[in-house]
């Protein structure tokens, strides 16, 4: 399963704004499941709350009366770099020379060892393993010699990678996109105040108006004097590299992401896979929920029946009890089962979004022969992923994706499938509106920035060289 980094969001000048962040995560909870935080700030003091699990998990009631003030800046975190725990849920805050620095970020820093190394050598002392630290280290430097702005362009400067930020510092609030413009952050208006989300689903949550995507390289700064938008650099950036996979799996279908509105776009990959090959089937289903639109769209264009035949269990948690040894597709089995009367002696067409391992659509593909499936086949409505991602989606390594290990025929072969076809890269191109813009990395291994960096646990790797690494009671000593 591929999973992302984290959503963000923020609200200046409203009386409500911890509870309308808490609303703002919880509209964006499918990008991030292990912990969430909100900051706040009211006038001279900062509030903040941090827990692991989902947002409603972490927050209660007495939880959002805590956090005051008309200032809020909120994050849920899945884990790209730095270990899921509690030292590593966002917004990081901390103090520094009369100031309270809070920072929230969406991405992966690609030079991070570098940086924390230097600022190691320089006498810093670090308490997480997530990169955000590193922004605010660098930021506090900044901050002797600039004004905030200043400095938060002076960091960006020096860090190499995919970022979304926020930074709150007293009553000045600033949104940040990097100059490539990787993961997405728009802008939104409620009853006047500003608002930023990582997806306007969270906007309609809160009958906030959407104005429009933060473009890339784009510092957005509120404070009491009202606001006003710069650029990184004195000019805007002539390439852009937005991730495709935003698009094709992350982000939510009623989202604009991009300023492209994700249903159309999934659809319309459905329609373009299906115009490269549609097999002879009695109808076409997804594996839901990803492959649902562009199910729809290949349904659509080449006129089969669009059936639902395997259902999903919403009502599943993140944990359950495990099962033993011999129950191994539990996992898989507990959140979709098949309609049986749908299957028998049926030609199936199953369109989904991606395959990364294989693992998942192999234990589904053996569940529809078991139940006597006639023909399986699959279409996927994007390339073979075959390059891991190192700009804040965490996938396999490229030894553990299949597209990378095994050809076409010998994929289809270790599926047990009738056929199999990849949505082609024009095919996927053909589906957004500006197809030079996005990041095709993980398609091609064309990378827009080198020399990175990986692993999802590298600073716990580096982390106390020389000393080693002992556990007491659970914690890392």
């Amino acid at each position: 399963m591929m999973r992302h980094e984290c959503g963000l969001f923020a609200i200046h000048s409203h009386d409500e704004a911890a509870r309308l962040a808490y609303f703002g995560l919880y509209a964006q909870q499918h990008r991030g499941q292990e912990s969430a935080g909100i900051v706040t700030v009211d006038v001279h003091r900062v509030y903040e709350h941090k827990g692991m699990g989902l947002v409603p998990d972490v927050f209660s009631e007495d939880d959002l009366r805590q956090l005051q003030g008309k200032i809020a800046i909120g994050h849920v975190r899945y884990s790209t770099t730095g270990i899921s725990a509690l030292c590593n849920a966002q917004p990081c805050l901390v103090h520094f020379q009369g100031y309270a620095i809070a920072v929230a970020h969406n991405g992966n820093l690609i030079n991070i060892q570098a940086l924390r190394d230097e600022l190691e050598r320089d006498g810093s002392i670090f308490t997480t393993t997530n990169d955000t630290e590193v922004f605010l280290h660098l930021l506090a430097r900044a901050l002797r010699k600039n004004d905030l702005v200043e400095a938060v362009r002076d960091v960006c400067a020096r860090v190499r990678g995919a970022y979304c930020l926020l930074v709150l510092v007293g009553s000045t609030l600033i949104a940040v996109r990097d100059p490539l413009g990787f993961h997405p952050l728009s802008l939104g208006r409620l009853n006047g105040s500003p608002v930023f989300a990582s997806e306007t689903c969270a906007f309609d949550l809160l009958e906030a108006d959407y104005v429009r995507s933060l473009a890339p390289g784009e510092l957005f700064i509120v404070d009491d004097n009202g606001e006003h938008s710069e650029y990184l650099r004195p000019v805007a950036p002539a390439v852009t590299r937005q991730c495709i996979f935003e698009l094709v799996y992350f982000a939510r279908p009623d989202s604009y992401v991009f300023d492209e509105q994700v249903y159309l776009c999934r659809k319309e990959m459905g329609r373009q896979l299906a115009g490269e090959s549609t097999p002879d089937v009695d109808f076409v289903m997804p594996f839901p929920d990803s492959g649902v639109y562009p199910a729809l769209g290949f349904a659509q264009e080449s006129d089969l029946p669009y059936e639902h035949a395997m259902i999903r269990n919403h009502y599943v948690g993140r944990t359950f009890i495990q099962p033993t040894q011999s129950m191994r597709s539990f996992g898989v089995r507990i959140k979709i089962n098949p309609v049986r009367a749908m299957i028998e002696g049926k030609r199936i067409c199953i369109v989904d979004d991606s395959i990364v391992r294989g693992t998942t659509v192999m234990t589904r593909v053996q569940k529809l022969r078991e139940l006597g499936a006639r023909e399986v086949h699959i279409r996927i409505s994007c390339p073979p992923v075959k390059f891991p991602c190192y700009y804040g989606i965490d996938f396999a390594s490229r030894g553990e994706l299949i597209a990378a290990r095994y050809t076409l025929p010998e994929i289809i072969k270790k599926l047990n499938v009738d056929s199999l076809h990849y949505l082609t890269i024009d095919g996927l191109l053909r589906s957004v509106m500006h197809s030079d813009r996005y990041c095709l990395a993980c398609f091609t291994g064309d990378y827009p920035l080198k020399n990175a960096e990986t692993g999802k646990h590298r600073l716990e790797a580096t982390c106390g060289r020389g000393w080693g690494l002992k556990s007491f009671n659970g914690w890392m000593i």
